[in-house]
């Protein structure tokens, strides 16, 4: 090799076409991660943050859209929950209707799930008629349990015919708001069942088997194998299950309207008929920020409490 030639080349560097550079294909990667999580966080920002920003605006306002009076009043509305024995009543059926609704619709959805993984015939019809009601239009199904309800309805001819005179369901408080439970229970409790479904399908029948060969019984091959694996579900359940007790609205309105009194009349009806009936629509903002608290603090109290009970979070 002469003085002032360039060296030739490697084999290997002549075969091999030269790599793209790294900083433009992480910068593709970054553009496309962008395009595709866009749709939701533009539905997010347009659907819940700024109705909530607005919502929390419009609390810091009296605002009456009959008079056309809209003036900034600060925390008055928030000052004047404090005193309205109606949004007390109102809290204390919102808490026995969400308790009711919880405690009945996660029990009966897991007895039913545990007893439709079995292995026996007509589980396939039982799955189907328990989740039918799911689809069910939620008025439709409300018009027709108004009927049942009825003082002369189908729940008490059923029931004189064992000789029980059943009450009044719809008209009086505590058989009201345990109606509205029920009612509310058998409507949804079908999609608690496939979840649980679901989940039961998925514990290993190798564990399930070799805790029965121990000696375990079925009672304790739940409780000490399953249950602990179909926690995550449960916490998803729950969560679920909360959340919606806290926006039943339209089972409200059919059946009860908030009666009789204010037995049924929960935190959702409450802010519905503070907006749509009054037509204060600023006090209402503020009872849907109280809303919204309750409902995020219920979530994070969930979700931070998950390492005490969720198997997969220990």
């Amino acid at each position: 090799m002469t003085a002032g030639t360039r060296p030739a080349a490697p084999a290997s560097a002549r075969l091999n076409p030269r790599p793209a550079r790294r900083g433009s294909w992480q910068r593709r990667d970054s553009l496309l991660g962008y395009l595709f999580v866009a749709p939701s966080v533009l539905g997010a920002l347009l659907l819940v943050i700024v109705p909530l920003g607005a919502v929390a605006w419009y609390s810091l306002h009296d605002w009456n859209a009959l008079s056309g009076q809209f003036r900034f009043v600060g925390g008055e509305n928030y000052a004047a929950l404090a005193e309205d024995p109606t949004l007390r009543s109102s809290l204390l059926a919102t808490v026995l209707f969400s308790v009711g609704i919880v405690v009945l619709n996660v029990a009966l959805a897991l007895l039913l799930a545990v007893l439709l993984n079995q292995k026996v015939r007509g589980s396939t019809f039982f799955r189907v008629l328990f989740f039918s009601p799911v689809v069910v239009s939620l008025v439709a199904w409300s018009i027709v349990w108004g009927f049942l309800l009825q003082n002369s309805g189908g729940i008490n001819g059923l029931l004189s015919t064992v000789g029980i005179d059943g009450p009044n369901w719809l008209r009086e408080g505590w058989s009201a708001l345990l109606a509205v439970v029920v009612v509310q229970v058998f409507k949804n409790v079908g999609l608690n069942m496939v979840l649980f479904l679901a989940a039961l399908q998925g514990v290993p029948e190798e564990m399930l088997e070799a805790a029965r060969l121990d000696g375990a019984g079925a009672i304790r091959r739940f409780f000490s194998i399953a249950l602990p694996l179909i926690s995550p579900t449960l916490m998803l359940v729950s969560i679920i299950t909360v959340v919606g007790s806290l926006e039943t609205f339209a089972l409200i309105d059919v059946l009860t309207a908030g009666g009789p009194g204010n037995s049924t009349n929960v935190l959702v009806y409450y802010f519905y008929q503070q907006a749509f009936r009054f037509n204060d629509f600023g006090y209402a903002s503020a009872v849907a920020m109280l809303l919204f608290v309750i409902v995020l603090a219920l979530t994070l109290l969930q979700w931070q409490t998950r390492r005490r009970w969720v198997h997969h979070e220990r």
